[in-house]
C-alpha cells in the first residue's frame, strides 16, 4: 500500500537529523541507486547514514569544524551527496559548483573561494583546481581515472580511501537548523562573487510543503540527472527525498540520463525549463515529417480537447508510446523549478496528460561578507544569513 506523508511533522530540524530518522524508520529500504557499468548499485538508508557518519569522523579528524565549507565540484553521484551530508553533519556548509559550467568562468571563482576543503569528481575537476592555483588542506575525489600523476598521499585522497579512515564511533549531528546547509556561488558582470545560502530550516520548510502538496512517500522514485549544483534541486529534490524517504537515482553519466530515465520510469521529475524543452525538442525531431499520414495521426491524437475515440485510441497508439520515450511512463509529479515553460512545450506535455507544475526558485543572490568571516563560539558568524 502506498505510504504518503500527510503534513509531515518536523521530527528533525536539520538534513542530517532527517537522514537519521529515515535510517531508523526504514533502515533496509533503498535510499540511493547509481548506475555503474550498466548495473544499478544500491545503498540502503542505514548504509547511507553509516557512510555519512563515517566520512564525517574522517573529516573531523583532519580538522573540519562547525562553520567550515566543503566545496563540491561534481555531477550528481552518491559520493558527492555523501560528502555534502557529512560536511553538514559536522555543522559545516556544502558549497556546490557545477562542473558543466565553462572552465573560463569557474576557475576564477574557485580562485576567489580558495577553500581548504574540496571534493572534486575526477581528473577534469582537479585540473580546474590546479588551474586556479589551489592547494586545499584536503582534496578528495571520486573517480581516479587519469589521475596517475596525482599523489594519493598527503592532502589528496580517493573518497573510498578517506571513508576507510573514518571511525564507527557514534557522532551526533552538529548541524543547527538556522545555519547554512548549502551555498551556491557565481561571478557577476564585474567578476565579483555573488552567493546564495540556504539554511536547513528553509530547506525543510519548503521540502515539507512540496511533500504534502504532491503526496510524496516511500514508494516514489526520482532521478537526479544534470542539475545538482542548484538551489532548486536542494529545495525540491534533496530536502523532499530526506523527508519523504523515497528512492533517489543517479544516472551513469550525462549521456545516459534519458535512457536511464526510460528504464526507471520515475514517479517524480524535478527539472528546469531547459530540461523539459530539451525533451520536447528531442521528441519533435523523432516525429514523422509534417504532411505524412503518420504525422497526421500524431497530430490527431495530440489535440488539446480530444473526443472519446481520440482519448482511447490516441492513448494506446501515440500518447503512451511518447510518454515511454520520454521516460514519463509512471510520472505523477512532473515539477518545473523556476522559469515557466514556453507555450508550445507546455501544450505538448499537456496533450500527453503530463501536467507540469511550476515551483518557484526564490534564489537571493548577493555579495558575501568579507572573506573569511570571523569565528564566534566555534561557528562562522554569517551576517548575510537570514534569521
Amino acid at each position: 500500500m502506498p505510504t504518503f506523508i500527510d503534513n509531515p511533522q518536523p521530527v528533525a530540524g536539520t538534513l542530517p537529523q532527517w537522514l537519521q530518522h529515515q535510517a531508523r524508520q526504514q533502515g533496509t529500504g533503498i535510499a540511493l541507486r547509481h548506475k555503474r557499468l550498466g548495473v544499478w548499485q544500491v545503498l540502503t538508508w542505514r548504509q547511507l547514514a553509516t557512510e555519512v557518519q563515517r566520512l564525517s569522523t574522517a573529516l573531523q579528524a583532519r580538522g573540519f569544524v562547525p562553520g567550515a565549507t566543503l566545496v563540491i565540484v561534481s555531477r550528481p553521484r552518491p559520493e558527492a551527496l555523501i560528502a555534502a551530508l557529512a560536511a553538514q553533519w559536522l555543522g559545516g556548509v556544502a558549497a556546490l559548483l557545477d562542473p558543466l559550467e565553462a572552465a573560463a568562468a569557474q576557475v576564477p571563482l574557485l580562485r576567489e573561494l580558495h577553500s581548504e576543503w574540496v571534493f572534486a569528481e575526477g581528473h577534469e575537476e582537479i585540473q580546474r583546481l590546479r588551474a586556479a592555483g589551489l592547494a586545499p588542506r584536503l582534496l578528495m575525489y571520486a573517480d581516479g581515472r587519469g589521475l596517475a600523476e596525482v599523489s594519493q598521499a598527503g592532502d589528496t585522497l580517493a573518497f573510498a580511501q578517506l571513508l576507510q579512515q573514518g571511525s564507527d564511533h557514534r557522532l551526533e549531528p552538529q548541524a543547527r537548523a538556522e545555519r547554512t546547509a548549502f551555498a551556491f556561488y557565481r561571478l557577476d558582470a564585474v567578476q565579483g562573487i555573488e552567493q546564495q545560502r540556504i539554511s536547513h530550516a528553509e530547506l525543510l520548510l519548503e521540502g515539507r510543503r512540496l511533500v504534502h502538496s504532491e503526496q510524496l512517500g516511500r514508494q516514489d522514485e526520482a532521478l537526479a540527472a544534470r542539475a545538482f549544483a542548484a538551489g532548486g534541486q536542494a529545495r525540491y529534490l534533496l530536502a523532499p527525498w530526506l523527508i519523504a524517504g523515497f528512492r533517489l537515482n543517479f544516472p551513469e553519466n550525462l549521456e545516459t540520463r534519458d535512457q536511464d530515465r526510460r528504464e526507471l520510469g520515475p514517479t517524480l521529475v524535478a527539472g528546469t525549463r531547459e530540461t523539459y524543452e530539451r525533451l520536447h525538442t528531442q521528441v519533435l525531431a523523432r516525429l514523422p515529417e509534417p504532411g505524412s499520414w503518420r504525422r497526421r495521426l500524431v497530430d490527431w491524437a495530440l489535440v488539446a480537447h480530444p473526443g472519446a475515440l481520440q482519448r482511447h485510441l490516441g492513448y494506446w497508439l501515440i500518447r503512451r508510446p511518447l510518454r515511454d520515450v520520454l521516460g514519463f511512463s509512471r510520472t505523477r509529479a512532473p515539477l518545473l523549478v523556476g522559469e515557466a515553460l514556453a507555450p508550445p512545450a507546455l501544450a505538448f506535455f499537456q496533450a500527453l496528460a503530463i501536467e507540469v507544475r511550476t515551483w518557484p526558485d526564490p534564489a537571493q543572490w548577493h555579495r558575501p561578507a568579507p572573506w573569511p568571516a570571523p569565528l564566534v563560539n566555534g561557528w562562522i558568524e554569517d551576517s548575510t544569513q537570514p534569521a
